[in-house]
């Protein structure tokens, strides 16, 4: 079923960053209202995008409590979470120090999993939680073994929940982008990138996820960009 996303409110998370940035503008051409969620309130000031900014640490439940209570009083409803928020590593499984995997499960596992807990209760009927996880949740990649296993178990648990929570009208999105040139790879928390092909254009994706919650879509693959 369509979704009209013409005056929805939609929380970024990872706003200020490359990807989250472009969804946030290209959610604004479709007459969405946005709180910004991000770390800095300067990059998330730096985007241009208008509404409330929330700064926290998505892996802190009560920075995603703080963002679902900024959007409903400020709008008075929510309608939407967008997570374009993460963090990558790179070496061998047994290189990477304990810290960094706590890292990595708390940003691309755990945080996720905080806001839409935080949300859920509060989203109106035909809303959705959007979650971008990655093609490597698909098709796991040597030396980088942690990260795709964090994409996957949040694949996984998008997966479950769409089940539990069909019943509210409520929609979850799994979206799993090849490679896009965010900068996020030359910003690993351990260890250095590999040389990687050109990635796709942030703009492209962002178009892309929007449709796809425009149309009622519940996953994107890798293979529909």
């Amino acid at each position: 079923m369509k979704r009209n996303l013409d005056g929805a409110v939609v929380i970024v998370a990872g706003a200020s960053g490359a990807l989250g940035s472009a969804i946030g503008h290209e959610l604004v051409k479709s007459g969405t209202r946005l709180v910004l969620f991000g770390r800095d309130t300067a990059k998330l000031t730096a985007t241009g995008l208008a509404g409330p900014q929330v700064e926290g640490d998505l892996v802190e439940a009560a920075a995603c409590t703080n963002a679902v209570e900024e959007a409903l009083s400020h709008y008075g409803r929510l309608d939407g979470v967008v997570n374009a928020a993460g963090v990558v590593a790179f070496g061998e499984a047994e290189s990477l120090s304990d810290a960094v995997i706590d890292s990595l499960l708390a940003a691309n596992l755990l945080g996720p999993v905080r806001l839409m807990r935080a949300a859920l209760p509060h989203l109106e009927r035909g809303g959705f939680l959007a979650n971008l996880s990655a093609v490597v949740a698909e098709r796991p990649v040597a030396n980088m073994a942690f990260y795709s296993a964090t994409k996957a178990a949040l694949t996984a648990f998008d997966h479950a929940l769409t089940r539990e929570v069909r019943r509210h009208g409520v929609d979850v999105i799994d979206i799993r982008p090849p490679h896009t040139e965010t900068g996020l790879a030359q910003r690993p928390i351990a260890g250095t990138a590999p040389r990687l092909p050109e990635g796709l254009a942030p703009a492209h994706v962002a178009k892309t996820i929007v449709a796809a919650i425009a149309n009622g879509a519940r996953e994107l693959s890798s293979k529909d960009f």
